[in-house]
């Protein structure tokens, strides 16, 4: 097992924009945003140092959630591909993919195909889904998602590792004499596990090499980050892992519009002494995100970043 980043030093990446457009986080400018922007936006990430791009999964998005969801998700092994093929160090992170509705050798051959195309750049991020139509829809059970999520990743674990013929033998799933090339670059690919309920936390800290919050505030973090640890412990899990947080909204300088009032504004120093609250609290990389008006103002701030605020961040 190896650490994705280097240990000790505070790593940022991004949840890629135009990619998945829930009312929560996206911009009104996205709506008309086009694959030209999103490519241009990841390629503004990979030059500011970046440490990784994220899209999200979903399937599909019934009537009664479209309206705070919407319903552009764009498809995650798909998107990312694409990014690797105009990228060239950034690492491509699903977060998250709802593994449970695919069958474990249909993803291995995906996220294989990637990380081999991708020259190993690929992190694995996955959680349990909440979108119960989706599963009735690609009859998968809904109310089992979290035990489906378990043996469906350690399945993925075993089609992902070096052997052309994996052999699995599961409540749900099994197979040998199945062969699969190519290969994941990566002789391990790194499992990310999403989520901040009791069952997402134990799932990270007993199956995952990392843990990626949904949304708990900074107070909440050393307490989730303990408990991790004790799990991981009585459960004799060790080697590397790696703690996530979502930081707030930022803006690098003072924006001349109302960018929310919980944006954390102002110069470089200030935006990096608050960051830097994050390793303090045992974080080892953050996921940032932009106020912007426009695909121009974005790449502007991404840029600003990875110039200014970047290098402040582990000093």
């Amino acid at each position: 097992m190896a650490r994705v980043f280097p240990q000790g030093r505070l790593v940022y990446g991004m949840q890629l924009p135009v990619q998945s457009q829930s009312t929560i986080y996206a911009e009104p400018w996205e709506a008309s945003a086009t694959a030209a922007d999103l490519a241009g936006i990841a390629r503004a990430a990979d030059r500011a140092g970046f440490g990784y791009v994220a899209t999200c999964d979903h399937v599909a998005i019934p009537r009664r959630l479209a309206g705070p969801m919407s319903t552009v998700w764009y498809d995650p092994v798909a998107t990312l591909s694409f990014l690797a093929g105009i990228t060239e160090h950034v690492r491509l992170l699903s977060h998250v993919a709802i593994l449970g509705l695919r069958h474990p050798l249909l993803g291995a051959k995906q996220y294989a195909t990637l990380d081999h195309l991708s020259g190993g750049r690929l992190i694995l991020g996955v959680g349990a889904g909440h979108v119960q139509e989706e599963f009735d829809v690609l009859g998968v059970d809904f109310a089992r998602r979290g035990a489906v999520l378990d043996e469906t990743l350690d399945a993925l674990r075993v089609a992902l590792g070096p052997e052309e013929y994996p052999e699995f033998e599961g409540e749900l799933f099994s197979f040998k004499d199945l062969g699969q090339l190519p290969r994941p670059a990566q002789e391990r690919i790194p499992v990310w596990v999403g989520g901040s309920s009791p069952a997402a936390v134990r799932r990270a800290a007993v199956r995952g090499d990392g843990w990626l919050p949904q949304g708990d505030p900074r107070e909440k973090l050393p307490a989730q980050i303990a408990r991790i640890g004790e799990l991981r412990e009585a459960a004799g899990v060790t080697g590397p892992f790696e703690f996530g947080a979502i930081t707030e909204a930022l803006y690098v300088g003072e924006p001349g519009w109302d960018t929310g009032r919980r944006t954390l504004t102002g110069k470089a120093e200030a935006l990096a002494e608050s960051l830097r609250e994050y390793r303090a609290l045992g974080v080892d990389q953050i996921q940032v995100r932009f106020r912007s008006r426009d695909r121009a103002e974005l790449v502007d701030q991404i840029t600003a970043f990875g110039a200014e605020v970047a290098p402040l961040l582990n000093d």
